[in-house]
C-alpha cells in the first residue's frame, strides 16, 4: 500500500507516540512524506530514511493518505486529495478533531482495519467557486464551507442570490455562508445554520448577523448553482474558502456550485454522527 503523509508542526509533545507511529508505516507499505512535513519530522529527531519525500505541487495520488494534526490540517489538503481520489484518515492531535478517526495512540490499529477493510468510506460533498465576476475560477475548492465577509468595515453587506437562475432573496447583514454538510457544524454552525448529517446531499446558506429577523438559514438541494453578488458601501469584501481569504471589489459577483469531485474520509465501522456531536460538541448535554 501506497501511503501518504501530512501533518501540521506542532507534534513536540506527541513525539514519542509520532517516532513509533512513523517507523510502522515505513513497514507498512510504501511511505511518501509530504515534504516540509518530513523536514519538520527530522527536526524533533524522528527516523524518516526509509520514506521518500513529495511535493504538493507533484503529488499524483496514493491508495491511503493519513492526516497528522487537527481540523484545519486535513481541510488544508482536501481538495488535493479529492481531485487524486486518495482517502484520507485523519488521526487527531489537535484540538476538536471533529474529522479525525481515532488519537495518535490507536493510530496503527486504525491502519491495520484499513489494510483488511474494517472501515467505512465516507463520501463528502465538496464546494467549488465556479467563477468570480463570470471569468472561471480553477480549482477553488472547499470541504467546509464558502463564506462571504465584511473586509474592515462596519458597513452592512447586500447580497442579491439566485438559486439555478431563480431569485431567492437579497440577504442583507455581516456576510453569508454556504456550507456543505461536513461543514455544517464549522463557521455555519456559529451563525446559526442547521447541523446537517455528513453524507446527506444537501446544502445550507446561513446568513452572519442578518439586519431582519425574517432572515433565516435555509437548506438546498447539493446540485444548486448558487448566485452572489455582493454589494456594500465600502470598497472591498472578503470571500473566504475554508478559511482562505481572498479580497474582491464591492458589486462583485460570484458563482458557486458542488465541486466534480468528492473527499473519501475514513472512519472506524462503529463511528457514529450522533456520537460524535455528543461527544465532541457536547450536543444536547444538560450542564444544569
Amino acid at each position: 500500500m501506497r501511503i501518504a503523509l501530512f501533518g501540521n508542526h506542532y507534534q513536540e509533545k506527541y513525539k514519542t507516540e509520532l517516532n513509533l507511529f512513523v517507523q510502522y508505516l515505513q513497514e507498512a507499505g510504501e511511505l511518501i512524506i509530504e515534504k516540509d512535513f518530513g523536514q519538520y519530522l527530522v527536526s524533533i529527531g524522528i527516523e524518516t530514511q526509509k520514506a521518500q519525500s513529495f511535493d504538493i505541487d507533484t503529488f499524483n495520488g496514493a491508495e491511503l493518505a493519513v492526516s497528522i494534526g487537527g481540523d484545519g490540517t486535513l481541510l488544508s489538503k482536501a481538495a488535493l486529495l479529492a481531485r487524486h481520489h486518495t482517502p484520507v484518515v485523519g488521526i487527531n492531535t489537535g484540538h476538536l478533531g471533529y474529522l479525525a478517526a481515532c488519537s495518535l495512540n490507536d493510530a496503527s490499529a486504525m491502519i491495520e482495519r484499513i489494510k483488511s477493510g474494517e472501515c467505512r468510506h465516507e463520501e463528502r460533498t465538496m464546494l467549488q467557486l465556479v467563477s468570480i465576476n463570470g471569468k472561471q475560477c480553477d480549482n477553488i475548492i472547499a470541504l467546509n464551507e464558502i463564506a462571504i465577509l465584511r473586509q474592515d468595515t462596519t458597513s452592512m453587506i447586500s447580497m442579491p442570490t439566485t438559486i439555478n437562475g431563480t431569485m431567492l432573496t437579497t440577504y442583507m447583514g455581516d456576510g453569508l455562508v454556504i456550507s456543505t454538510p461536513t461543514g455544517s457544524t464549522a463557521y455555519n454552525m456559529s451563525a446559526g445554520g442547521p447541523i446537517m448529517m455528513p453524507m446527506t446531499s444537501c446544502l445550507a446558506l446561513s446568513p452572519i448577523s442578518p439586519h431582519s429577523l425574517t432572515m433565516r438559514p435555509i437548506v438546498v438541494s447539493d446540485d444548486s448553482e448558487i448566485v452572489v453578488t455582493i454589494n456594500t458601501r465600502a470598497q472591498w469584501i472578503q470571500v473566504s474558502v475554508d478559511g482562505m481569504a481572498m479580497t474582491l471589489p464591492s458589486g462583485s459577483t460570484v458563482k458557486i456550485a458542488q465541486a466534480p469531485y468528492r473527499l473519501s474520509v475514513i472512519q472506524k465501522l462503529n463511528h457514529n454522527f450522533a456520537n460524535t456531536l455528543r461527544e465532541k460538541l457536547l450536543w444536547g448535554a444538560d450542564q444544569r
